[in-house]
């Protein structure tokens, strides 16, 4: 299969009723190959199958979230595909097979995804279990799960006959492993001599690598001693890493363990760093924002690393209510999303009715998960994103007081929170609570706090569609991109959002939404904080609650300019197009 591109992603958002991801990585993802089917790019994509999800979210009264598996019926939405292959981790070998999906486009175009299974009688209990849970288990558990998508993805492939494959795209570092698996087949083709400087050259000329954030949580690291023990014979690790200790030793296999900074770069121990692995073996590497690619330059000083901003995909995320109107003005808008520039011609009352309706689709789904009735006529904010400390979601009610004031002056305000705090993020499902709590302290001070559980794409979908404006709060310059606020552009819901990740390119000031605090200069995360904090509340006092309250029709035109300006760019057309001609080329 000649000119084929090779997908690999830990998560994939494929369809609301399969949990085969967390968060916007998946969705991402997800997005990149609805794109692809759309445009007829020759792609497959792999990916673990995730019997058991990452998890259903259940929230008590005062916000404690506990964790559900989310078991799924994968026989009424995959086709069981009948070849096996096999590789030995951690002494035993697993076997492993693959079940399809295939994504269809708006024309003929369409992708397989391949989810790989390790439920098989064969393999020993622990390891039949392996490809159940979305980043759950210890770092055994992880590094296995990353070697079965990398090393296992690249066998499966060839059983299926994908031996023309022109580029491997990793997205993120957890796919890495694969890049192992092709030098093992380098060396092979070359005699079985070894691997050496000609065999990693013709691998990185296959391979793209995209890192997705600055965060050290999300740069894969694992004791070489753990990654002896597991990989140690599936792959030449001691001669591979005599190669590096030549070649590329200290970026490989070296950890670095806080990004925030050029000086903050420390050495700590060997370890199999998977991000550097990624980079020393990818002809092509990018950020998902040009400020992203900024800050991963600087992380990654020793690389040359690209930028390509992220997108979504318009089909996707456009509510029912605004596609409507959209196909009636904008026709062939899901097949061409840069026509969006010529919503500037829709009407204002249009745009206006097509969101109302958004808004009470969403109130009415509030009031049928928590019994509350909102009020569709009050200022609604939405805040929906994974639930942990750099987003600070807490933000909002730096300055309670500050909020009784706005709604004595302005009217009610509302805001609907969602999010998911992964199970061992202690400060991020002490967040939750916090927002309950808030919630409770301002109930009677006209400011109404709703918390959904259990977020996932059908509540993006309303939430994204249905709020007046987004709130995005990131501790710069943490949030690498951010996609949310794409997808309510494309809705016509401004952003509030510091300035961060996508937000410093779609934000014109009073045109698209508008801009909190100044970026990040240098203090201290709480005196930055309070400073942002002062700003929203600044923001909303002086310029947005007037706006929406005293001047609709000027909101109505922020509203038309989000999708006419963001909309038209930020969708996953253009980013694929610039992958296409940037990377896979």
């Amino acid at each position: 299969m000649d000119g084929t591109i090779a997908y690999f992603s830990m998560e994939i958002a494929l369809d609301a009723r399969m949990p085969t991801y967390s968060g916007g990585l998946g969705v991402l993802a997800g997005d990149t190959l609805r794109t692809a089917a759309d445009l007829g790019v020759p792609m497959v994509a792999v990916s673990l199958l995730h019997r058991r999800g990452y998890f259903r979210q259940v929230l008590d009264a005062d916000g404690v979230q506990s964790e559900l598996p989310e078991d799924w019926p994968v026989a009424d939405f995959l086709e069981a595909l009948p070849i096996r292959t096999a590789l030995t981790l951690s002494g035993r070998r697993v076997v492993i097979r693959a079940w399809r999906y295939w994504i269809h486009g708006c024309h003929d175009g369409r992708v397989p995804v391949l989810l790989i299974d390790s439920d098989l009688p064969e393999n020993a209990p622990e390891d039949q279990r392996l490809t159940d849970h979305l980043y759950g288990g210890d770092a055994e558990y992880r590094l296995r799960q990353e070697a079965l998508l990398g090393i296992g993805g690249v066998r499966l492939l060839r059983g299926l006959g994908f031996d023309r494959i022109t580029r491997f795209h990793m997205n993120e570092g957890h796919s890495a492993l694969l890049t192992l698996e092709l030098l093992e087949e380098q060396a092979r083709a070359n005699g079985d001599r070894g691997i050496g400087e000609p065999e990693i050259e013709a691998v990185r000329a296959q391979c793209v690598f995209t890192t997705h954030t600055p965060v050290p949580a999300g740069h894969d690291q694992f004791p070489l001693e753990l990654a002896d023990r597991v990989l140690g014979t599936s792959v030449r690790l001691p001669q591979l890493r005599d190669v590096f200790a030549v070649n590329v030793y200290r970026q490989v296999m070296q950890t670095r363990t806080s990004f925030a900074s050029p000086r903050d770069m420390l050495d700590k121990g060997l370890q199999l760093n998977l991000t550097y692995v990624a980079l020393n073996l990818s002809r092509y590497v990018n950020g998902v924002a040009e400020r992203h690619g900024e800050v991963s330059r600087l992380m990654f000083a020793d690389y040359t690393i690209d930028a390509i901003t992220n997108g979504v995909h318009a089909a996707t995320w456009v509510g029912p209510a605004m596609a409507e109107l959209f196909d009636r003005h904008l026709a062939g808008w899901q097949a061409d999303n840069f026509s969006l520039r010529y919503a500037l011609g829709i009407p204002h009352p249009e745009i206006a009715a097509a969101h109302r309706r958004a808004k009470l689709t969403l109130l009415e789904h509030v009031h049928s998960i928590l019994g509350v009735r909102l009020d569709p006529e009050a200022f609604t904010l939405g805040f929906a994103r994974r639930a942990t400390a750099y987003k600070r979601p807490d933000l909002l009610f730096h300055d309670p007081e500050r909020l009784r004031l706005l709604a004595r002056r302005f009217g009610p305000l509302q805001v609907v929170f969602a999010g998911k705090a992964h199970p061992n993020d202690t400060r991020g499902r002490e967040l939750i609570r916090d927002v309950h709590a808030a919630a409770r302290l301002l109930a009677k001070d006209g400011v109404r706090i709703v918390y959904l559980p259990n977020y996932e794409i059908r509540l993006a979908r309303l939430l994204v569609s249905g709020v007046d404006a987004w709130l995005n709060t990131p501790l710069p310059p943490n949030e690498a991109s951010g996609t949310s606020g794409m997808k309510a552009a494309m809705n016509g819901v401004p952003s509030i959002s510091t300035l961060d990740g996508w937000w410093i390119e779609g934000h014109l000031e009073g045109i698209t939404g508008w801009s909190i605090g100044s970026g990040d200069d240098g203090r201290d995360a709480a005196t930055i904080s309070a400073s942002d904090a002062a700003s929203l509340y600044e923001k909303l006092e002086q310029v947005v609650l007037p706006c929406f309250y005293d001047d609709p029709d000027r909101f109505l035109c922020i509203r038309r300019n989000t999708i006419a300006l963001n909309g038209s760019f930020f969708n996953s057309q253009r980013m694929l197009q610039q992958y296409l001609s940037k990377a896979y080329a």
